[in-house]
């Protein structure tokens, strides 16, 4: 029974961290266009990815060649944390 509420647990917490790269990606490709920021969608991918790249940026220099590299980071963090919970539950 534990081994499945664990695994249940788990599951949703690799979902999340799935959705959250997509959310990331999205973010990061609607830079490049310059959307309306009065936008309901866009302020709301921007209060979902600012804090996290706000997070990054406090210890990390990411703007290089007027590129920043904070959504690269982030997704590669990501790739990191669910790869170490999928060894870990399974």
């Amino acid at each position: 029974m534990i081994d499945a509420l664990l695994s249940s647990i788990f599951t949703v917490v690799l979902s999340v961290i799935f959705l959250y790269k997509w959310v990331i990606i999205i973010s990061a490709i609607l830079t490049w266009v310059k959307p309306d920021p009065y936008n309901p969608i866009v302020q709301m991918l921007y209060r979902l990815t600012e804090p996290a790249y706000a997070l990054i940026r406090k210890y990390i220099p990411t703007v290089f060649g007027g590129m920043d590299l904070a959504p690269i980071i982030l997704i590669f963090a990501l790739i990191f944390l669910e790869t170490f919970l999928k060894n870990l539950a399974f």
